[in-house]
C-alpha cells in the first residue's frame, strides 16, 4: 500500500472540485486495513473512506487519511428455486453490479440502475429510486469496527434504514469500514412498474410484459435524459432530499399550485419533489459564477468547471433560503459536505 501526501482529489469525486488530501492511499486488500488504522493512530489523523465519490462535496483540503476503497468480489452464498443471496465487496461499482444481476435474471435492484457510486456506500445512504430502496433487498451489512478491528455483521433490523438514511450515516459515522453487503434477490421477481415515468415509458414503447432488461434499459434512459453526466459536467446528482411535510403545508401549496405532485407517506404527511419546489421558486437554470442549477434538472447543482466547494455551498444555501421563503419548506441536503 502506497501512502501519498498532498494528493489531488479532483478526479475522485463527481463534483470535480479541486482540493487535496493531506494523506491518500488505495485499499484493494482488506488485510491492508490494519496498516491504515495504525497509520491513523501514528499520524493522529482520522480516516475518510471514499467510494465512487458521487455523493460528496469537499469544501477545503482534507486533513485526513483519505482511503479509496477498491476491494472487489461477488460470491453466491445461497440459492434455491425462488431466490439467491449474494455477498458483494464494498469496492464494487454499484451499476456494474446491477447490470450483472439483471443479466443473470435476478430481480430486486433493476430500478436502481445507473445510480453512481460503490456498493459499500449504498447502505450508508440507503439509495433509492423509482419506488425501490436498497433496504428492500438487504440481508446484512458486513463491517469492521475500527477501534477494535472486530468483524461485525449488522442484520437488517440493526441497520435502521430510513429515507436516504441509516445507522451507518449517523451513530456509526467514521467508526467502521463496510467490507461487503449481503443481498437477497428474486429469481421470479415482481417488477415495480407503477412509478410514473417508468409506466409512461413502457406504454410509449408498447411493452406490455416487461422483463428485467426492459426495466433496466428504461431506468437508464430516463436517468440519462433527466440527470447530467458527471463525466461531462461536475455534479453529484440529486443535491437535496425530497421533503416530507405535514398535510397542512401541502394543502396550502395546492391552493396556488393544483398541479403540485405529492406522494402520501402517512395520514398526515406527504412527500413533495424538491426539484419541483426549486423550479417553482424560479431557480431552474440559475447560475452564479461557476456554479448553478442545471438547465434541465432543477434538483441538480452543477460545477461548470472551476467552482470551489465553498462556492457550491454558498449557492446551495441560497437555494434553500429561496425555497423556504416561498414555500415555508426547508430543504435538506442529500450530498455529504466536508
Amino acid at each position: 500500500m502506497e501512502l501519498r501526501e498532498n494528493y489531488s482529489l479532483k478526479n475522485y469525486t463527481t463534483f470535480k472540485v479541486d482540493c487535496r488530501a493531506e494523506y491518500f492511499c488505495e485499499l484493494s486488500d482488506i488485510d491492508e486495513l490494519t496498516e491504515v488504522v495504525q497509520l491513523s493512530k501514528s499520524l493522529k489523523r482520522p480516516i475518510l473512506f471514499l467510494g465512487g465519490g458521487s455523493n460528496i462535496l469537499f469544501t477545503k483540503d482534507v486533513e485526513q487519511i483519505v482511503v479509496k476503497v477498491n476491494n472487489r468480489g461477488i460470491e453466491i452464498l445461497h440459492e434455491d428455486e425462488e431466490s439467491i443471496e449474494i455477498e458483494v465487496a464494498s469496492g464494487e461499482d454499484w451499476d456494474t453490479f446491477v447490470e450483472y444481476t439483471v443479466s443473470n435474471g435476478w430481480g430486486g435492484i433493476e430500478n436502481l440502475s445507473l445510480i453512481p457510486g460503490s456498493v459499500g456506500a449504498a447502505p450508508i445512504q440507503n439509495i433509492g429510486a423509482y419506488g425501490v430502496e436498497l433496504k428492500d433487498v438487504v440481508v446484512s451489512v458486513n463491517a469492521i469496527l475500527l477501534d477494535s478491528m472486530v468483524n461485525k455483521v449488522f442484520e437488517i433490523d440493526e441497520c435502521i434504514f430510513g429515507y436516504r438514511d441509516s445507522f451507518f450515516k449517523n451513530e456509526l459515522k467514521n467508526k467502521l469500514f463496510i467490507r461487503s453487503v449481503n443481498l437477497k434477490l428474486s429469481k421470479n421477481p415482481i417488477l415495480k412498474t407503477e412509478y410514473g415515468s417508468i409506466k409512461e415509458e413502457l406504454n410509449r414503447r408498447g411493452i406490455k410484459s416487461p422483463n428485467l432488461k426492459d426495466i433496466r434499459n428504461i431506468v437508464c434512459d430516463i436517468r440519462k435524459n433527466k440527470l447530467p453526466d458527471p463525466k461531462v459536467i461536475g455534479n453529484a446528482g440529486s443535491f437535496f432530499k425530497n421533503p416530507v411535510v405535514v398535510k397542512s403545508i401541502s394543502e396550502k401549496i395546492l391552493l396556488e399550485y393544483p398541479e403540485v405532485p405529492t406522494y402520501r407517506i402517512s395520514d398526515n404527511e406527504v412527500k413533495i419533489p424538491a426539484g419541483w419546489l426549486i423550479e417553482k421558486s424560479g431557480l431552474k437554470g440559475k447560475r452564479s459564477g461557476e456554479t448553478g442549477i442545471h438547465n434541465d434538472q432543477a434538483l441538480v447543482i452543477v460545477n461548470y468547471g472551476n467552482a470551489s466547494g465553498e462556492e457550491i455551498v454558498k449557492f446551495k444555501d441560497f437555494v434553500k433560503q429561496t425555497v423556504y421563503e416561498k414555500f415555508n419548506i426547508l430543504l435538506q441536503e442529500e450530498v455529504n459536505i466536508f
